[in-house]
């Protein structure tokens, strides 16, 4: 098994939002805080923000730490080399995505992550019609040839893919995985908001369906039948059955991530089981 990272790229100048997309308030936290809270719930090593020379971040997930970029203006690539290098003594492989991908799900993320079989170097979606290289899964060994290629000032992805090994995902292989398929058809995962009118329809929309169970002493009068709402964190799925994450309640997210975190992001399909962490309950 190879361990995989992710890769948040922070840094853009979100010229056509007109703000900073990474402070762009969802359902309570930012979109920052939940791209980096996706990824850092799907994989199985380390989480890096990189971020912009002086740019400051709104508050991030418990454990994902900030890689700065040390030049401005070069772009992507700039941030990928930055973001590869961060995490390559710790994992073979990472998931890279921008900050602006509020569908962003988590079985999007292990489908690609997952192309990157031996040999293959980059595991690209085309998706929607699109090639994907900011949701895309990359070898973190990848950093140093990322940066010869910005030295000499390859500024593009598409640069890079010439020289490594590409594994191109269409729409059809996507979703051939069957979670995948089920739970983000349109795979809505790539898409990210780029203006004011793009961050507004997509903050409009009905938060996803998760199941919510209750054990324990939080159980009473039926409330350990599984029942459907809808719920963008986990402290949204707690206040829709009446209840507050606090010392005395704990949730286990798909049977096993415990936390009180009530920022973390959901998605759709998941399960959330509410228990009292009181002795005995």
């Amino acid at each position: 098994m190879q361990t995989a990272a992710g890769v948040v790229l922070a840094g853009g100048r979100s010229t056509r939002m007109g703000r900073p997309k990474a402070w762009l308030e969802w359902h309570g936290s930012t979109l920052l805080y939940r791209a980096a809270a996706v990824l850092a719930r799907t994989v199985d090593g380390p989480v890096v923000v990189v971020a912009a020379p002086g740019q400051e971040l709104p508050p991030l997930p418990s454990g994902v730490s900030v890689a700065e970029d040390p030049v401005e203006g070069l772009g992507p690539m700039q941030g990928l080399a930055v973001g590869l290098a961060a995490v390559a003594d710790r994992a073979e492989t990472a998931f890279v995505c921008s900050t602006d991908m509020p569908f962003l799900h988590p079985a999007f993320v292990r489908r690609v992550l997952r192309a990157l079989t031996p040999g293959t170097d980059v595991a690209l979606p085309v998706a929607r019609g699109f090639r994907q290289p900011l949701a895309a899964g990359y070898r973190t060994a990848l950093a140093g040839l990322v940066a010869d290629l910005l030295a000499e000032g390859d500024l593009r992805p598409g640069m890079l893919f010439k020289h490594c090994e590409v594994t191109q995902l269409s729409d059809a292989e996507l979703l051939a995985d069957a979670q995948l398929a089920r739970h983000d058809p349109a795979l809505e995962s790539v898409v990210n908001v780029n203006s004011p009118e793009d961050y507004a329809e997509a903050r409009g929309r009905q938060p996803p369906e998760v199941v919510v169970e209750r054990f324990g002493a939080l159980a009473r009068n039926g409330g350990h039948r599984p029942h459907a709402v809808r719920a963008a964190t986990l402290g949204a799925a707690a206040a829709a059955v009446g209840l507050a994450l606090d010392r005395h309640v704990v949730a286990a997210l798909n049977g096993d991530q415990v936390t009180r975190d009530t920022a973390l992001p959901l998605a759709a399909g998941d399960t959330v089981a509410f228990l009292s962490a009181d002795a005995g309950g």
